[in-house]
């Protein structure tokens, strides 16, 4: 059994040699490597890191957008006994001064000149596709490699506050990929395409599961051509966060709605749940369409980072396309729970990966304990204790159990709203519902904590929503649609349309997608105060 990330890799190379194991761009073609292909570059790497002066237990810090290059340096920096920093390609100057200085990476791998730049003085700083190579004894390298070695430094996006470094283990991520592995959902006949950052533990999870597993991964980062590698690969897996499974159904209901006339009926007669005898109608009118689009191939979709609307999923369910939602923290490696294909339980993340447990606390925070639990948080004992406590990792998420061990996740504890008159407001819930209730709609902040009511922000997709007549009517009507579904204490009074729409850029969104809730309130505190 492998003892570590690049152990793994050599256990796939002793199965399948020649079999295809990355698929990247290459100018206009993609390009194949093979399971030995693979690991004859991570091995010239490790050498060239080693010759470069990294030892064991250093740290190398990787920027820049998803590609074969980063996963090539990432099993090098590993393999030559190192442990991966990772750091989101957006990041500013000050957020890449924090993550290398507290990480104390001595070298820096980066994709542009832009992220050269970046980088504090002290470090080291090398290219993606120019890094050193070398030779020599792989074998005995990787043999001095064990389970509880640091392997991962993942930076939490830091939607409340300074982001802290989650130290993550060989075994952390090999115990979750060989347990994905294990559940035989993945084909060595299957083709996953990643685009996700890898950066990201969601990313890096995935590629450690295809390897154990033996599927190989067509890598492209680019966002932009998410829609045409689709086409072009003819995936049968692809992970997403929530937002792009929103952004195709929007743009997909938008368009219907424009065409208006007989298309807009045939989608919204589509758009419902129909008996066999006319179910065939809606696939042939509608479904097989979109089928197309994403390839034509696809087994399921996965989605995490964020929760997901049981409207979208239940549309793409309907158009013969799974998604299996599942979650988990940085600080669980990524993949604690997802629903199974054929078992799928809308509204829930599944149940657990073998040899993770689960329990409830009184308060309803989700606990966790298992193999996948992070090391600790580097540099920081108060904060592991605080989070490790009792042998259970305290998620900070609410969440229930249903008879059959899945998990339905209610909110986050640090989030939900105490409206002045005492009742509790659980606002991720409910701003998924708004989004799901118009194309038109990108995101939405619930605020009402310690106030009298609850009022939203709502930020348009500047892509479906650039011909929308009357934006002001249709955010209305969808909050309205909403609201019918609330308790009274949980509605909506009132809400404001702003100009712009979040972007990582500006600071409100995480690297991940997620709106930094407590940034968005600050800045639009006018805002807010205005709709009291």
């Amino acid at each position: 059994m492998a003892l570590s990330i690049p152990g793994l890799l050599r256990e796939r190379v002793a199965r399948t040699p020649d079999a295809e194991a990355m698929r990247y761009r290459d100018g206009g073609g993609w390009v194949s490597l093979t399971w030995a292909e693979l690991q004859e570059r991570v091995a010239a790497e490790a050498f060239g890191l080693r010759a470069a002066g990294l030892r064991k237990g250093d740290r190398v810090a990787l920027m820049g957008a998803t590609c074969i290059e980063w996963i090539v340096t990432d099993l090098a920096v590993l393999a030559a006994g190192g442990a991966t920093t990772t750091v989101y390609p957006n990041s500013t100057e000050a957020e890449v001064a924090h993550i290398v200085g507290d990480s104390g990476s001595r070298i820096v791998v980066v994709e542009t000149d832009e992220h050269a730049g970046l980088v504090p003085d002290g470090a080291e700083v090398l290219r993606f596709g120019a890094v050193p190579r070398g030779r020599g004894d792989y074998d005995a390298l990787v043999d001095e490699l064990g389970p509880g070695d640091l392997a991962t430094l993942i930076y939490t996006s830091g939607t409340t506050g300074t982001p802290k470094g989650v130290e993550l283990t060989h075994d952390n991520w090999l115990t979750t990929a060989e347990a994905i592995a294990s559940l035989g959902i993945l084909r060595p006949t299957d083709l996953h395409f990643l685009w996700l950052p890898l950066s990201h533990a969601f990313g890096k999870v995935l590629t450690m599961a295809m390897i154990a597993a033996g599927v190989p991964t067509a890598v492209d980062g680019s966002v932009e051509r998410i829609v045409d590698n689709l086409g072009e690969l003819r995936p049968s897996i692809v992970a997403a966060a929530p937002r792009i499974f929103e952004k195709i159904h929007g743009r997909i209901v938008a368009g219907a709605r424009e065409k208006g006339g007989l298309t807009e009926k045939v989608f919204r007669w589509a758009d419902r749940e129909h008996g066999p005898a006319t179910r065939w109608l809606a696939d042939r009118l509608v479904y097989r369409k979109l089928r197309d689009r994403v390839g034509g191939r696809i087994r399921y979709f996965v989605s995490g980072s964020a929760p997901l609307a049981a409207e979208i999923a239940e549309f793409f369910a309907r158009a013969g396309l799974p998604i299996l939602e599942g979650y988990g923290l940085t600080e669980s490696s990524a993949a604690t729970f997802f629903n199974r294909p054929g078992m799928i339980k809308i509204g829930t993340v599944g149940p657990p990966i073998p040899g993770m447990e689960v329990k409830i606390a009184e308060d309803g925070e989700v606990l966790l304990s298992g193999p996948g639990v992070m090391r600790g948080y580097h540099n920081r004992p108060d904060a592991t204790a605080e989070a490790l406590t009792g042998g259970w990792l305290h998620t900070g998420d609410i969440g229930e159990l249903d008879d059959a061990g899945r998990l339905t996740i209610t909110d986050r504890k640090k989030e939900l709203i105490k409206t002045s008159g005492g009742k509790y407001v659980a606002p991720t819930r409910i701003e998924s519902m708004i989004n799901a209730a118009s194309p038109y709609i990108s995101n939405v902040i619930v605020h009402g904590d310690r106030r009298k009511y609850c009022v939203a922000l709502v930020t348009l997709d500047p892509d479906t929503a650039r011909n929308l007549a009357d934006p002001e009517a249709e955010v209305g009507t969808a909050i309205d649609a909403v609201n019918a579904q609330l308790a009274r204490h949980e509605t909506i009074k009132r809400f404001a349309v702003l100009e712009h729409d979040f972007s990582v850029e500006d600071g409100l969104l995480t690297a991940s997608m997620k709106p930094r809730r407590r940034e968005i309130e600050k800045r639009y505190a006018d805002v807010l105060d205005g709709l009291y």
